[in-house]
């Protein structure tokens, strides 16, 4: 037999999930917990011999503000489209603050508006740190190497025996140049960068699609939300453009963006169909009829006894 939990406890277990996502996310990005898997490589390999163009921040787009657009681009597009229709429905009808507010636990009561944008924004952050997830621990798994990589390993073919043979080279100690430039050219499947970007576009196009209603937006929807992939586009474009990533480094982060987006669009949010912020109708009423026990079957027979005895 199923029982529902209370709002609140699903909250509060909601919030553990979310936590425990930020924090394994915060593991593989700040810290040496997973060790990256060192791949060999043929000396004088040509799919590794492109040109360092400098660390990530030199970038035509830095991660720093990759990572700042997709976190607050979306945020802010939500929200105010998420005032604005509450506003309009607000102003549209006539109802008490009661059917205003929804109720959130024994004695609290939350707006629909932040009901709302929180469900919408909470889901995106989920998914962001997702992605992060996902494209981290392939990074860490496949050690895939960087186009620029012998270019900032600086392999001394001399003692490698490299003169007059192609040698697979296994060792880690091969290379002689800076390590934390080394430590990112073995990260480079799938792109990080492609896989944000393609995903904060997706989400948000599906958002702008599934919730805009208004007259005149039939051609203003598409041509919105085809820019913002075309965004994304351009942002994998670059990375192979810099020598910072491999094509197939692009497509899988591209992949893996638009299936984290798809799923949770259309499995968790449901293609942003929920409740209407508010609503004209009465909530349906629960069928609150039950069976008898005895007992209750014995205290109305007493009862219509009583009575009959009086009358």
């Amino acid at each position: 037999m199923f029982f529902p939990l209370p709002l609140t406890n699903m909250l509060y277990f909601q919030l553990v999930i979310m936590t425990g996502t930020v924090m394994l996310a915060y593991y593989f990005e700040y810290t040496d917990t997973f060790n990256v898997h060192v791949q060999g490589f043929f000396c004088y390999d040509n799919a590794y011999v492109k040109p360092y163009l400098g660390p990530e921040e030199s970038s035509a787009i830095p991660p720093t503000l990759l990572y700042a657009l997709v976190a607050v681009v979306p945020t802010l597009v939500m929200m105010i489209s998420e005032a604005v229709l509450f506003l309009i429905q607000y102003s549209s009808k006539e109802l008490d603050d009661q059917e205003k507010t929804i109720q959130t636990g024994d004695c609290c009561y939350l707006n629909p508006l932040v009901q709302r944008t929180f469900r919408f924004l909470g889901v995106y952050m989920f998914g962001l740190f997702t992605v992060d997830i996902f494209v981290n621990a392939g990074q860490v798994v496949t050690g895939n190497l960087a186009p620029h990589f012998l270019t900032v390993c600086k392999p001394n073919y001399t003692a490698l025996g490299c003169q007059h043979t192609l040698i697979y080279i296994s060792q880690q100690e091969a290379c002689t140049g800076n390590q934390e430039d080394i430590l990112r050219a073995r990260k480079t499947f799938p792109s990080k960068e492609a896989a944000l970007s393609v995903y904060a576009a997706f989400y948000l196009a599906s958002y702008i699609t599934c919730t805009v209603e208004v007259k005149g937006t039939r051609l203003a929807k598409p041509v919105l939300s085809l820019g913002l992939m075309y965004l994304a586009f351009l942002t994998g474009l670059n990375r192979v453009a810099e020598y910072r990533n491999h094509w197939s480094d692009v497509i899988a982060g591209f992949i893996i963006g638009v299936a984290i987006a798809t799923f949770l669009v259309v499995c968790v949010v449901h293609n942003f169909k929920g409740e209407l912020l508010l609503s004209g109708e009465d909530p349906p009423q629960e069928n609150m009829s039950r069976v008898e026990s005895p007992l209750d079957k014995y205290i109305t027979l007493q009862n219509h006894i009583a009575f009959a005895e009086v009358t």
